[in-house]
């Protein structure tokens, strides 16, 4: 049994006739037609990944690499410019240095000649107040303090029996650390994620106590069990108590495993959840919830679905940077003009008025539909081994839907 072997249009017979020479030139051509077709589309949707960063897109920024945009483009601001001036802004509250009315160290400085004839003045009268300048520093480090607990046993005179007293809650070896030191770790470690081995280096410098990763370990796992309650507690008040709350997820390593960490925050509260799945998404949720579009939210009972506009603005910056479609741009000025006007009535303590509103929600579905009928137009990508409808690249039927469809 011969063995089936690949179509291939570029293989000549072993004699042909100029009709059929023709004719596989023709079939010949087309079929290279195809393939440089096919990619082309492969190469461009490449290209289109490369181009991808933390400001068009959902990836982060620590995903950009060594390959960051120039630092004017890496920090521009997807709301666009605005008439503020830089710096702060009126009514905000400054922060400085202010003196202190009891230092802890005074030092007094005397000159010792006199810079007219350069007589000593030794013994010599002040003239005027001093002038004084303070200086804040840290103080110097300091190794550990050492309590030692010393429990006594006592024999009853009248009974005979001996009683030994009791440790202070929390001394429970012979030798260990205390709570301050271990809540300075904790904070280090999971506020400013300095590394288990750096930290162990930082107290070692600091304070002379060389504590151990495995120790620091033992650290985090006691503050998270005597917070867990408490945590539990704050994602129950944000799932009922905000009627607005935003809700997203990311990856994390845990034991070399991927695992996910769920966020659900309100102007008041964030709530932190470490899950196995990625689609263990928070329950028990009401009001308005605010996602990326991300499939794993829709099945949520109860709520209110809206879409992050921060998103809406870095995919609409990907079309307008990589794929060069002005509506994406006029899109994007409509969504920072409808921020501003609820920003601003917001502000007033007003709702905005239902005739802006309505003018804002036809503009959106005109929009919307032009760069639908715009996609529907384009040549569909050649995808090989797709099947079902024919892609036609990024565009507004990804996540974007006119207003009237909702």
């Amino acid at each position: 049994m011969r063995r089936s072997e690949p179509f291939d249009p570029l293989r000549v017979s072993g004699s042909e006739t100029s009709g059929q020479k023709i004719a596989r030139l023709e079939l010949e051509n087309a079929w290279l037609r195809e393939q440089n077709a096919r990619l082309g589309d492969r190469i461009g949707e490449l290209e289109r990944r490369l181009g991808l960063n933390s400001g068009n897109s959902g990836k982060p920024p620590s995903s950009d690499g060594l390959q960051k945009p120039a630092s004017e483009r890496r920090t521009r601001s997807l709301r666009g410019k605005t008439d503020r001036q830089p710096g702060g802004q009126p009514g905000h509250k400054g922060h400085t240095l202010c003196r202190t009315a009891n230092p802890d160290f005074v030092e007094v400085h005397v000159p010792e000649v006199c810079r007219g004839c350069g007589a000593s003045l030794s013994g010599a009268a002040f003239a005027g107040a001093p002038v004084a300048r303070q200086v804040f520093d840290l103080p110097e480090p300091r190794p550990l303090e050492v309590t030692e607990h010393r429990g006594h046993a006592c024999r009853c005179g009248r009974c005979g029996v001996v009683t030994r007293s009791s440790f202070p809650a929390g001394v429970r070896a012979p030798v260990q650390y205390g709570p301050r030191l271990s809540a300075f770790a904790v904070w280090l470690r999971h506020a400013q994620f300095l590394p288990e081995r750096r930290l162990s280096e930082v107290l070692s410098v600091l304070f002379g106590a060389p504590v151990s990763p495995a120790t620091l370990g033992s650290m985090s796992r006691r503050a998270a069990d005597r917070l867990r309650a408490a945590g539990e507690h704050i994602e129950t008040l944000a799932a009922v108590g905000a009627r607005v709350k935003h809700l997203d997820e990311t990856g994390l390593r845990v034991g070399g495993r991927t695992h996910w960490l769920h966020v659900m925050s309100t102007p008041l509260l964030a709530s932190y959840r470490v899950t196995e799945k990625r689609g263990a998404v928070p329950e028990g949720v009401s009001g308005i919830a605010v996602h990326d579009h991300w499939q794993c939210y829709w099945p949520m009972a109860g709520v209110e679905h809206a879409l992050c506009n921060a998103h809406h603005l870095r995919e609409l910056q990907a079309v307008a940077d990589l794929d060069k479609e002005a509506w994406a741009g006029r899109v994007q000025r409509l969504l920072r003009r409808a921020w501003r006007v609820a920003r601003a009535a917001r502000a007033r303590g007003i709702a905005v008025p239902e005739r802006l509103r309505a003018r804002f929600e036809r503009t959106w579905d005109t929009l919307l539909v032009g760069a639908m009928k715009f996609h529907e137009d384009l040549p569909p990508l050649r995808s090989p081994g797709r099947c079902g409808k024919p892609r036609r690249g990024r565009g507004p039927q990804s996540r974007l839907a006119p207003a009237s469809a909702r």
